[in-house]
């Protein structure tokens, strides 16, 4: 296994540009794929491109609150104490990667903004605390929990089945989450995952210290401190504002206020909720604002990736759906399909699309329609069809840079230096999550 994962970093670490090289590859690449397939003309792909390539503003933004808001919440001393006081016990590196991989896997089960940026920042608290861990491995393994993002409680396609009036409610109806995410099918495929994951990237690890590249201390932001006692400074009114702990624990308390108030009234736990929760309890643990603004200094820098990233990607999805190209693809798959292996095929149709457009909600919205009428005509199920299509959304975001992103820029790490590793897991994955989709189809039908 270590000389396959050796294979596959070194070819990695030659090839593979950066995520924005990516990025403008896929672009072209796309713009290629609907003049040959679509026979859409370069300059009505190049419209829809430049139409749509401010799509993902709202969600760029998210994206980067919830990095930031993250890692700020991570850096509070409350936080970062618990997460010092539960890694402490790691000592050898497999059981580091094994940890890990769960921290990611079950965070995301649970929220996957969440599992996206408390497995990056454990990871880099582990490649400190442990010696000997392979760093890139580490990041990689926390990321790779990202895989059970759809088939968790903040999965975007179960949620918007389950919800009342959403879009294709007059073909499906109602298909509740007890149909879909807490079907036994996928419940038996995320514990599985869980179990055999971390066991897996453990198998990666190097076995000799040649090969292991630790972390480098120094790329690791220290946490801000309190002035030394004694310590000449000018008390203005403005700086006792600034250190008062009364002004963030104030609004930090009236945020928890809201939340309680929110949930207690029916409101559920979206990306926008969740932000909101991280930033307010940021701001109560830190108290002291002047401590906010100094660890927010240091995160700032960690979007600074993904700002100008997402809207390629969203030009790139404008073009497959301005085109038909993403419908052409998604009939492609479902014309081979029967009813038993209509989940299977929604499943690689998924993932293949969402190489070229790696937005969960989006891609539902063109593709769902299709696969829906597709298992409505051949009698396959409609709850295995279309979380099918979500399985294969998370599946290949292991080798999709549009995720990633934000734990390379928590870790300081290049594309480059994980994708050796998240190549065999989208292997290891596809097995899993393509055996699964093909036993419900079959059980379903």
């Amino acid at each position: 296994m270590n000389a396959v994962a050796n294979f596959f970093s070194r070819l990695v670490n030659r090839y593979l540009p950066d995520p924005l090289v990516i990025a403008v590859i896929l672009t072209f690449f796309t713009l290629l794929l609907a003049m040959a397939v679509e026979g859409t003309s370069f300059l009505a792909a190049t419209q829809h491109w430049g139409d749509g390539f401010w799509d993902l503003l709202e969600f760029t933004m998210q994206m980067a609150i919830i990095l930031l808001a993250g890692y700020m919440l991570a850096k509070t001393p409350l936080v970062d104490r618990a997460l010092d006081i539960m890694i402490s016990p790691v000592s050898n590196p497999r059981t580091a990667i094994i940890v890990a991989t769960l921290v990611g896997g079950i965070g995301t089960w649970l929220n996957w903004g969440f599992g996206l940026v408390i497995g990056g920042i454990v990871a880099q608290k582990l490649a400190l605390h442990v010696r000997g861990l392979h760093y890139p491995l580490a990041i990689a393994s926390a990321y790779s929990g990202f895989a059970l993002y759809g088939v968790g409680l903040s999965g975007s396609v179960p949620l918007v089945i389950a919800t009342k009036g959403h879009f294709l409610e007059d073909q499906i109806g109602i298909v509740g989450l007890g149909e879909t995410i807490f079907s036994p099918v996928i419940l038996t495929t995320v514990a599985l995952v869980i179990v055999l994951l971390p066991l897996f990237n453990a198998l990666l690890h190097p076995k000799r210290d040649a090969e292991v590249t630790e972390i480098d201390p120094g790329t690791v932001p220290a946490a801000p401190t309190e002035p030394e006692a004694g310590a000449e400074r000018e008390r203005t009114f403005s700086s006792w504002l600034n250190d008062s702990p009364v002004i963030g624990i104030a609004i930090g308390a009236l945020g928890m206020l809201w939340v309680v108030l929110h949930f207690s009234n029916g409101g559920s736990l979206e990306l926008n909720t969740v932000n909101f929760l991280f930033v307010f309890l940021g701001l109560l643990l830190f108290a002291r604002p002047s401590r906010y603004l100094a660890t927010l200094q240091d995160g700032v820098r960690t979007i600074a990736g993904i700002v100008i990233q997402y809207p390629f990607y969203a030009g790139i999805m404008a073009i497959l759906v301005g085109s038909g190209l993403m419908v052409t693809i998604a009939e492609g798959f479902a014309s081979a399909a029967s009813a038993e292996s209509l989940p299977l095929w929604s499943f690689v149709s998924g993932g293949l699309i969402n190489i070229l457009a790696p937005s969960g909600g989006g891609q539902w919205a063109v593709q769902g329609p299709v696969m829906m009428e597709t298992a409505r005509t051949l009698g396959a199920d409609v709850a295995a069809t279309a979380v099918a299509v979500q399985v294969g959304d998370q599946w290949t975001n292991m080798i999709q840079p549009f995720w990633i992103l934000p734990v390379l820029a928590i870790s300081k790490l290049h594309l480059r230096d994980v994708m050796g590793y998240l190549v065999l897991v989208l292997v290891f994955l596809g097995v899993l999550f393509g055996g699964a989709m093909l036993t419900w189809g079959y059980l379903a039908a």
